[in-house]
């Protein structure tokens, strides 16, 4: 049986329910709009292959919702709800095969396993952060043997994972967008269309891109305010009330603040990010994107590659000691 949160989160996040005609009467509208749900979800369910720091949220999420049927990783769990002791085994109990795993590598030893389950009325989502070229690689594996293959990269770490705020970007057809919509709203808060497969991939390393290089202004401002004796307090609620405030000061904050490194987004992972968006068309040559790659290589050669990318700042620190 659906449970009712699987009808708020439905009711709350799908297009076609916001998209519905208005109702002065509020539980009109819900059940309307969660019956126009339930009929793109209806004999629905997902399975996971990678139960990670993002991939293992997104699943106990579905597994509240009800409509999560199959889990599985690569380190064993087998005490995770639904769990499975192969990928094949996902990909065989379920309709949907969401993808959230490291790199394109492990992506491509995955489809390798579940390929031969693949087939009409099977659809792969694609989370793992990738490449235009792999993508491209994977969408003609999958469609080959019948199976829709949707690409759908987030931003959001950890905590946007577990109150349901990632923004994904979503890279497909348009029908297979659109029947992915509702499911996908269990775990986030929007679903951004981006254009075609390839496009959805390009815009998330640009986005991570950006993130790193602000990480790195970041870490090298507060370092030399407090080599110039100036508090935290004093920095961030100057920073507060300037123009380069952003969502990323404010996430790392605390653990600048506090030198908690804990991954939310680690290290290794923004390094292969940064080496995937070297090889898009040219951009390897990129001023900032040269000096991310050589920054985050010298933290993974630090030693601190499982660490949160925030402890960049640590290497300034070690540099001038």
């Amino acid at each position: 049986m659906l449970s009712v949160e699987l009808v708020w989160r439905v009711e709350q996040n799908c297009g076609l329910c916001r998209d519905a005609p208005k109702s002065s009467d509020q539980k009109t509208r819900f059940v309307f709009g969660a019956f126009v749900c339930f009929v793109s979800l209806i004999m629905k369910t997902i399975g996971v292959l990678g139960l990670g720091i993002i991939g293992s949220v997104w699943a106990r999420h579905y597994h509240a919702a009800g409509v999560l049927a199959a889990a599985w990783n690569r380190t064993p769990q087998p005490d995770f709800p639904h769990w499975k002791t192969t990928p094949l085994a996902v990909a065989q109990a379920v309709d949907i095969v969401q993808i959230v795993v490291a790199d394109p590598p492990a992506v491509r030893a995955l489809l390798a396993q579940i390929l031969p389950a693949l087939g009409p009325g099977k659809t792969v989502v694609q989370s793992s952060t990738i490449d235009p070229r792999s993508s491209e690689e994977f969408y003609q594996a999958v469609t080959a043997r019948g199976a829709r293959y949707l690409e759908a990269p987030f931003t959001g770490s950890k905590p946007a994972a577990e109150q349901k705020q990632v923004v994904y970007y979503v890279g497909g057809d348009a029908a297979t967008v659109a029947d992915m919509d509702a499911i996908l709203g269990l775990v986030s808060l929007v679903r951004l269309p981006i254009g075609n497969h390839q496009q959805a991939t390009a815009l998330k390393l640009a986005m991570n891109l950006n993130i790193a290089a602000q990480m790195e202004a970041l870490s090298e401002a507060i370092t030399l305010v407090r080599r110039a004796g100036i508090s935290d307090d004093v920095f961030f609620g100057a920073l507060a009330r300037n123009a380069s405030q952003s969502g990323l000061a404010k996430l790392k904050e605390p653990k600048l603040r506090a030198g908690d490194f804990s991954p939310q987004f680690s290290v290794k992972h923004m390094l292969k990010d940064m080496r995937l968006a070297a090889g898009i068309g040219g951009c390897e040559a990129f001023p900032v994107l040269a000096t991310m790659r050589d920054r985050l290589a010298a933290a993974d050669q630090a030693g601190l590659g499982d660490q949160d990318f925030s402890v960049l700042v640590t290497l300034l620190n070690q540099k001038s000691s």
